[in-house]
């Protein structure tokens, strides 16, 4: 028992010094995300396109609208089959603006998602060089790698974005 316990001891005074060379970082990317000239640019692009899909379905809200009281005002003096080709035409409606609604939300989050990838592609390879260039052995993503905590001091975040933004 003794040796094994010597042995221990040995092999940690052997392996001090490559953990001295082991240096570590951590890097919010979310955050990087979301800081960036170009991640602010892209939410302010996302927030224009959301206003101008938001105003044309408000546009089609209205006119259903006008169109069920109308169909409401003229149903006792319309024929049934006229009051049932109007009902018709008023689901059929009712149908299409929710189909504009499901295609503006799939283009939203598609354009959201092909945002996303290219800034965080292009914060990586920013990264990467961050890491050779500062010595790094190991870089963890702190937001979603599970780092339950980490000092300020080896914080990449603020260098990525700065590095990012002077590379646009």
């Amino acid at each position: 028992m003794k040796k094994l316990g010597v042995v221990l001891f040995a092999v940690l005074l052997l392996a001090t010094p490559a953990f001295a060379e082991f240096k570590v970082a951590v890097v919010d990317l979310q955050k990087a995300l979301n800081l960036s000239k170009a991640g602010i640019a892209a939410k302010e692009q996302m927030g224009e396109k959301v206003k101008k899909f938001e105003t044309e379905l408000k546009s089609k809200q209205e006119s259903l609208l006008k169109q069920k009281a109308e169909l409401e005002k003229q149903a006792v003096l319309l024929s049934d089959d006229a009051k049932a080709k109007k009902e018709r035409e008023y689901q059929q409606d009712i149908k299409e603006l929710q189909r504009f609604q499901k295609d503006i939300k799939e283009e939203l989050q598609q354009r959201d998602a092909d945002h996303t990838k290219r800034i965080l592609n292009e914060l990586f390879e920013v990264l990467q060089k961050l890491g050779k260039d500062g010595g790094y052995t190991l870089v963890l993503e702190k937001s979603q790698g599970g780092v339950v905590f980490s000092d300020t001091a080896i914080d990449l975040t603020e260098q990525l974005i700065k590095a990012y933004d002077a590379k646009k």
